[in-house]
């Protein structure tokens, strides 16, 4: 861009209007923009100004993908774009942080709200946050206020009728968190009338149409045959178009989803839908003259039908209102003094009414949404934020008949040319000047001196009409009268011949105005009659609407006062709605009537216009201005004589000169060091903002064609870009070290985090495998000490039976002689055998017992009463006999108990087979057998006590001193088996003698 030349890695080529030698030929821009029209790029850089043409067609270059192609990259990166407007302004905003401005102007019809819609669409994606519903909300803003606030005018269908200030405010980061709508001036005239071609606002259509296909025009009293007057035509075709377009129930449902997307409830949005029916049922009451004996100036209301359907819209009497139309009070030394209207003035007081009812609705739906998008105070505060502000406002207009409202609107454009003037030529010079720069003087055309013939005190066009709007024997004619008599420069003439015309010399031209019904408009008179009544609807909105004071711009103040304190002046039964009354007695307040300060459309417009400036001043401009390459609307059509004179009262040409030959950014010095030290000095350090400084900054950036002067630095257009984008290199380079080192220092502290979790993971298995080996331990121990247990007792019942079945049959073979021969032998051999086994041989062990229970245990097992202990050595004839008289002995007892008792069976009865454990109980067959449990239980009983008690897995040794079995010895029955075993051996006899 310092070669005036532009090279880019697009499909096509870039060329900017300000690149060729223009040699103050406009013809040339015209050329290239003609040029670049034909090839649909309707964009056009003329230094850092965008020129907007309008295509008059839906062109595929605004979708996400264009998004990110113009995000935070150099502007002649990527062709000139719209996009790279909104994100210069939002690079600022975020680098600099400041607020910045973004103004869009033009003619009527040049596609202003259209750029203003695509603006929002891109800083809200370039300000993405996490709030979805937010970025969803801000979006569906200019819809639902457009709705309300444009219509269709003769030369563009989507007009804007009022001015829209939107400031979006975003996080120190660049977040979005909020929206702000400031409107300004709607045009309340065209609810009530419309000129020839022209609409009434968008929502009165849509929502009869919406209405109608829902079948709810019956609801909301409206005919589905006629449309009411305020919306009618004179070609008759209204309601022929709202049954026939599709486009009116679409936006229908368009409206009610940015209703809901926004967060209106259903109870809000039916109210909005009364009032809007219940101002088309207003326009249709109709009124009449009533001549009488005394008084010949009386209306009435002839068709009650209309009257009644407003009334139950609006939720008020219609007795009240009918009285409220057609008459009015007049406070004069305390005494109240109702007068009745004529039908002109009846008719009046309807419009009024209506114009009030829809410009307090409109400025309501405009606080609401400013309440809905405010910022939340948890993200951020909104003092601490940033915003950029978006102006949309009605263009500059020019039609066959031009009356109060455009004079409004293009006094309004008249500030935003001297705004830009200002911005562009006068500020800049006047530094060259004050800093000592030689630099080339442009001239331009200064309209300071036409906004002082309008809004100067008290010789000025809006004060003359103020003046004049007092005086109550005013008419059009002695206004027109008093300006031309006062207005006395070459902006103001008054054509002869027509008496109710005034001409204005305009920046864009020339404007003949027709000065019919300015007082009354200027006027803007609500009778306080209207307004009681109104408080006393039963629709809460309709309340709050006519309870919050109006502001010094003419809008509803956001107070929140509650709407029964607005009221609280009416008597009760009237508040209640009980009973009828009569209005004009108990209604009437003085200062609601004669002592109310009355305010005139002109001073709501001045103020209106000073605090547009002063939120327009805050920020840094951005500038784009819209052409309408034609007056018919059609796509691909370019009039060479209407852009060339578009570009001519814009300044376009002069505006090329200065941003060649001028310096359009001047910075103290103060604040370049601090913005761009970075580029020449390192981080740690902290230079001063001196001169020397900031030559080194410039040196070290090889800029050129830069300035010093005593306390600014002068750069071009482009040098701001150059200086960003370096910046933004060396902070890129600066955070990929610290990216580095944070990382490396991460991946230390990771490792150091890992490895003391390790070792720490190693502590917890080490002594989790400690505790569960010592628990499976003490698990296979004690499993190991129950099955020796069991292998003990299955062992030792074993070696009882064992010699309880030879004992058993040893001892038959003496009951029974006649066996002895047969079993004399094999009972001799199985004796022999059992003596030399018994004497002879030690306890076996089963292998399957552990070495630790042989070793502990053997002995025990070894030294049992149950077992007998012999050594296989002793083989001497002594101990044989010895343990044969011990049996001998013991079977003698037997014997003799036996004969004593007289039993036959009693041998048998005795040595039967013991019971073992979880069998059923013994049965007791005879007396011997309680007698021998009795004894048994009973010595039991008395020995438990005296035994100590064994511990876990210690087995019961039986010595041969058990005083158990030595009471089992010395009574007469039947002992255990081990008994027979441990008993001590008695005197040797017989069997024969034992027989005897």
């Amino acid at each position: 861009s310092r070669h005036e030349r532009i090279h880019t890695g697009r499909p096509y080529h870039v060329d900017r209007a300000d690149n060729y030698s223009l040699d103050d030929d406009l013809d040339t821009i015209i050329h290239q923009l003609q040029k670049r029209y034909a090839d649909l790029q309707i964009y056009t850089y003329v230094g850092d100004i965008l020129i907007a043409l309008n295509p008059f067609q839906n062109l595929s270059i605004y979708s996400p993908q264009f998004s990110k192609l113009y995000h935070g990259v150099k502007r002649s990166s990527n062709p000139p774009h719209i996009f790279a407007s909104a994100d210069a302004a939002y690079q600022s905003m975020v680098t600099f942080s400041k607020d910045q401005c973004i103004i869009i102007s033009g003619e009527s019809g040049a596609g202003k709200t259209e750029s203003a819609h695509l603006i929002v669409q891109h800083l809200t994606f370039l300000g993405k946050a996490n709030n979805r519903a937010l970025r969803e909300k801000i979006l569906q803003v200019n819809p639902l206020v457009e709705a309300f606030g444009n219509a269709c005018t003769a030369i563009n269908d989507n007009s804007s009728r009022f001015g829209k200030y939107l400031e979006m405010m975003f996080t120190p980061t660049g977040a979005v968190m909020g929206a702000k709508i400031s409107e300004y001036l709607l045009e309340k005239s065209r609810v009530i009338k419309q000129a020839v071609g022209e609409k009434n606002f968008h929502i009165f259509y849509y929502i009869y149409a919406g209405l109608y296909h829902q079948n709810k025009l019956s609801e909301y009293r409206l005919p589905d045959k006629k449309p009411p007057r305020y919306i009618d035509n004179e070609t008759g075709r209204v309601m022929h178009d709202i049954v026939t377009k599709d486009s009116y129930g679409r936006q229908f449902e368009a409206i009610q989803h940015c209703f809901r997307i926004i967060g209106f409830t259903d109870e809000e949005v039916y109210s909005v839908y009364r009032i809007l029916t219940g101002i088309l049922n207003t326009g249709n009451i109709e009124f009449a003259a009533i001549s009488s004996q005394h008084q010949t100036d009386k209306s009435e209301v002839p068709n009650p039908e209309a009257l009644d359907n407003a009334a139950a819209l609006l939720s008020i009497g219609s007795e009240e209102l009918q009285e409220a139309l057609t008459s009015h009070c007049v406070v004069t030394r305390g005494e109240t003094i109702i007068r009745t209207n004529t039908v002109d003035k009846a008719a009046d007081v309807r419009d009024a009414m209506s114009k009030a009812l829809y410009g307090r609705l409109f400025s309501w739906i405009v606080n609401r949404i400013n309440t809905l998008l405010q910022p939340d105070k948890n993200i951020c505060n909104a003092e601490s934020g940033m915003n950029v502000g978006i102006l949309d406002i009605f263009g500059f207009e020019n039609f066959a008949r031009n009356s109060f409202e455009q004079l409004c609107i293009n006094i309004a454009n008249e500030q935003i040319q001297f705004y830009f003037n200002q911005h562009i030529f006068a500020l800049e010079q006047m530094e060259y000047q004050s800093e000592g720069i030689d630099a080339t003087t442009v001239e331009y055309e200064d309209n300071r001196p036409l906004l002082d013939m309008f809004l100067q005190k008290p010789m000025g066009l809006l004060s003359l009409l103020d003046e004049e709007s007092r005086f109550p024997q005013a008419t059009d004619l002695t206004l027109v009268d008093k300006f031309e008599d006062n207005l006395r420069c070459k902006y103001f003439w008054r054509p002869k011949g027509v008496e109710l015309s005034f001409g204005i010399q305009h920046y864009a031209g020339r404007v003949l105005y027709d000065a019919s019904a300015f007082l009354e408009k200027n006027r803007d008179t609500l009778p306080a009659d209207i307004v009681v009544v109104l408080r006393t609807s039963e629709n809460k909105l309709l309340q709050q609407l006519f309870s919050s004071p109006l502001t010094k711009t003419g809008n509803l103040a956001q107070a929140r006062a509650r709407v029964t304190a607005a009221s609280r002046s009416l008597p009760p039964q009237l508040s209640a709605g009980r009973i009828k009354v009569d209005t004009m007695e108990v209604m009437r307040h003085p200062e609601e009537t004669t002592n109310m300060k009355r305010q005139t459309m002109a001073s709501y417009f001045r103020y209106s216009l000073m605090d547009l400036l002063s939120k327009m001043v805050v920020g840094q401009p951005h500038f784009i201005r819209c052409i309408k390459p034609n007056d018919d609307r059609e796509a691909l059509m370019f009039s060479h004589e209407r852009v060339l004179l578009q570009l001519r009262y814009t300044g376009i040409l002069e505006t090329v000169k200065i941003r060649q030959k001028g310096y359009s950014h001047r910075i103290l010095f103060e604040e370049f060091v601090k913005r761009y030290y970075y580029l020449a000095f390192k981080a740690h350090e902290t230079p001063i903002g001196s001169r020397e400084n900031c030559l080194a900054i410039l040196e070290k950036s090889k800029l050129d064609h830069w300035i010093l002067g005593k306390t600014k630095v002068f750069l071009k257009y482009y040098h701001i870009e150059q200086l960003n984008l370096f910046l933004r290199e060396v902070i890129g380079r600066v955070v990929v070290m610290q990216a580095y080192i944070k990382g490396w220092l991460g991946a230390r502290r990771y490792k150091k985090v890992k490895d003391k979790r390790e070792s720490s993971a190693i502590t917890i298995q080490s002594a989790w495998r400690g505790y569960e080996a010592r628990r499976k331990y003490k698990e296979i121990r004690n499993r190991r000490t129950d099955a020796a247990i069991h292998i003990q007792a299955a062992f030792r019942g074993y070696i009882v039976r064992k010699n309880y079945t030879r004992l058993k049959t040893s001892t038959k073979c003496v009951a029974h002689p006649q066996l002895t021969s047969s079993c004399s032998t094999s009972d001799f051999g199985c004796e022999e055998n059992w003596q030399q086994t018994s004497i002879h041989s030690t306890p076996v062990v089963p292998d399957f017992l552990d070495k630790q229970t042989k070793k502990n245990n053997l002995d025990e097992i070894s030294a049992s009463p149950f077992i007998l202990k012999h050594s296989f050595e002793t083989n001497d004839s002594q101990s044989i006999s010895q343990s044969q008289t011990v049996a001998d002995h013991q079977l003698s007892s037997l014997l003799i108990s036996c004969e004593k008792r007289g039993s036959e069976n009693c041998l048998e009865q005795k040595l039967r087979t013991p019971r073992r454990r979880c069998q059923q109980p013994k049965m007791l067959n005879s007396p011997e057998d309680n007698m021998y449990y009795n004894q048994l239980n009973g010595t039991l009983e008395y020995q438990g006590s005296k035994r100590k008690p064994r511990k876990l897995g210690q087995i019961k040794v039986l010595d041969g001193e058990d005083e158990y079995y030595e009471s089992l010895s010395a009574v007469e029955s039947t002992p255990e088996d081990e008994s027979f075993l441990s008993s001590p051996s008695p005197p040797s006899r017989d069997v024969s003698s034992a027989q005897s």
